[in-house]
């Protein structure tokens, strides 16, 4: 609970001092809801994987839903921080590219992420009419913004595999020796740093929809938990408190379908080989369709920005 509390104030904190500076901030709230995708080690296009999108399996495309505070600063920059929930999975089975297809590991995760962010504004608001008075000349209020955004977020993250009839965490059975100490046990939590851009209009001066895509770069090779090399069978099974749980370690390890042939007595999943690629981080991709309200004081003036 205690890193949860730090992580709040974080992410709050930076955006709530500066709110205070200006009694006449104008306030939003919003909710989006749209999709989440995952770019990493599993699954993916038909090559070696990466965290870049031209990796990404569109039919493992999972929902997402988000909820959003905003503070507009001036005509140039926002602050909004996010709460947002989405599911990842990624499949070894939908790619064509022969080294992940015989590896068949698969994995989802829940996904859930607090961020701040700054956002940009490319355009600027139409100032009109306060009230929409019938046989009024002149433009109505209308609000229409492009913006591009960059921040700072923490996540929490819980890889399952599926395997005999169900789903199984895989962060306790040390797949990649981690029980054994060689590499360190990874954490649930982890840094990220959203990137993206977004559209809003503004269907009255206060009511807006709007569409977000935003990329999340990480800190973490372990959503999908998978990043480094094969283990020791027998050492991950050793590492088991239970024969079960042995043989589920043993599975979730290297469920591989021998399609590659062994080549002067070495097999490709044999320990020490490369079961994934630790150069790239695992990234996520979080779109939404928001609807936002302003709960700000409204002069009955034009507005500024």
């Amino acid at each position: 609970m205690r890193k949860q509390v730090l992580l709040l104030l974080f992410v709050l904190v930076p955006l709530l001092a500066i709110c205070q500076k200006n009694k006449r901030f104008r306030w939003e709230i919003g909710f989006g809801l749209g999709a989440s995708n995952f770019l990493g080690d599993l699954g993916g296009a038909n090559r070696i994987g990466t965290h870049f999108v031209r990796d990404l399996e569109i039919s493992l495309t999972r929902p997402a839903v988000a909820m959003h505070m905003r503070y507009r600063a001036n005509r140039f920059i926002g602050f909004r921080a996010n709460l947002a929930y989405g599911i990842v999975n990624g499949n070894d089975a939908l790619t064509e590219e022969k080294y992940r297809k015989n590896r068949n590991l698969n994995f989802k995760s829940n996904i859930i992420e607090l961020s701040t962010v700054v956002e940009f504004y490319i355009s600027k608001e139409r100032p009109g009419h306060l009230y929409n008075y019938k046989r009024v000349k002149g433009w109505r209020s209308v609000d229409i913004q492009t913006y591009g955004f960059v921040g700072i977020g923490g996540f929490y993250f819980n890889p399952k595999g599926f395997g005999f009839g169900q789903w199984y965490e895989l962060r306790p059975l040390g797949t990649e020796g981690q029980l054994v100490g060689d590499p360190k046990t990874y954490s649930n939590y982890s840094l990220c740093a959203p990137i993206g851009l977004g559209f809003k209009y503004g269907l009255n001066r206060q009511w807006s929809i709007g569409f977000d895509f935003g990329l999340r770069l990480t800190m973490t090779d372990y959503i999908d938990d998978v990043s480094t090399n094969y283990y020791d069978p027998a050492l991950i099974a050793a590492a088991q408190p239970t024969p079960s749980r042995a043989a589920l370690a043993v599975h979730f390890a290297d469920p591989n379908l021998q399609q590659i042939p062994v080549v002067d007595g070495i097999g490709v999943t044999d320990p020490g080989n490369q079961r994934g690629n630790p150069a790239y981080n695992d990234a996520y991709m979080f779109t939404h369709v928001t609807l936002n309200y302003k709960i700000g004081r409204f002069k009955k003036t034009h507005s500024k920005f």
